[in-house]
């Protein structure tokens, strides 16, 4: 019997895995804006022993029906800001396309190192800023071009990690833009989906995602994204704020782990 990382991959116990992966990050998804890639990866990893890479590809490619689900539940409450959302995702688009095309020439672990001292930055900085449930993100000529490059640096990152950018987008647009936090959770995940789509896109090209995989997750976390939503709306934004730091925290120490096992790879 054919006993291939394919065919592994296609089992009952790995079809529940991914069901199971789906279920968790589009819950997570919802409640803080983010694709869900921080728990997709390493969990393909952990639980169904991906290759890195392949990993980041195919979490990209969950991320994309995962983050429309939720950009609508967020739109019922009027928190995205179509616009600015769209700029964000036209520099993650290109950005994209160079994080995928870099992937198999950078050092995952200098990358993950200076992606945890990132972390590290904002975690502290949430405590330091609570967000405004009024707050707009108002567009200007010094807000639009900021948009601009906060996008492209998602998107880099974003084909690098296998992360939609939410963790990167939702405390840039509080802490630099002043925006509230719905409303950057939201413009968060719309920017998503171009950025992820484009990520995938060159993915596929390179043999770099299981889609069978990212088509299971994906449709599993649609499930409980609005959930994570409307959890959302109910916390007061301090809460929300200090729940987001411990997400943060987690996805440190889970890529400061990684980094560490990867010396000398």
């Amino acid at each position: 019997m054919d006993d291939t990382a394919p065919t592994r991959r296609r089992r009952p116990r790995a079809v529940l895995v991914f069901v199971g992966i789906g279920l968790v990050a589009g819950l997570l998804s919802g409640l803080f804006g983010v694709g869900g890639g921080t728990v997709i990866v390493p969990f393909l990893v952990l639980l169904l022993r991906f290759d890195q890479r392949l990993a980041a590809g195919t979490s990209l490619a969950a991320i994309v029906p995962t983050a429309a689900v939720g950009v609508v539940s967020y739109a019922v409450h009027g928190a995205v800001a179509w616009i600015p959302a769209l700029i964000l995702a036209a520099g993650a688009v290109i950005g994209a396309q160079l994080g995928t095309w870099l992937l198999p020439r950078l050092s995952q672990r200098l990358l993950r190192w200076c992606f945890v001292a990132f972390l590290v930055v904002v975690i502290v900085s949430l405590f330091v800023v609570v967000p405004s449930r009024d707050a707009v993100l108002e567009l200007t000529w010094v807000t639009g071009p900021g948009l601009a490059v906060l996008g492209m640096i998602t998107g880099v990152l974003a084909g690098l990690l296998g992360v939609g950018g939410g963790v990167v987008v939702v405390p840039a647009l509080i802490l630099l833009f002043g925006t509230s936090d719905l409303i950057a959770k939201g413009t968060s995940l719309l920017m998503m989906i171009p950025t992820a789509f484009s990520g995938t896109v060159g993915n596929v090209h390179r043999r770099n995602v299981d889609l069978f995989g990212a088509a299971l997750i994906g449709v599993s976390a649609c499930t409980t994204t609005a959930l994570g939503a409307w959890f959302s709306t109910l916390l007061d934004p301090f809460v929300g704020n200090v729940l987001f730091a411990v997400f943060l925290a987690v996805i440190a120490v889970q890529m400061a782990v990684r980094a560490v096992r990867g010396r000398g790879r």
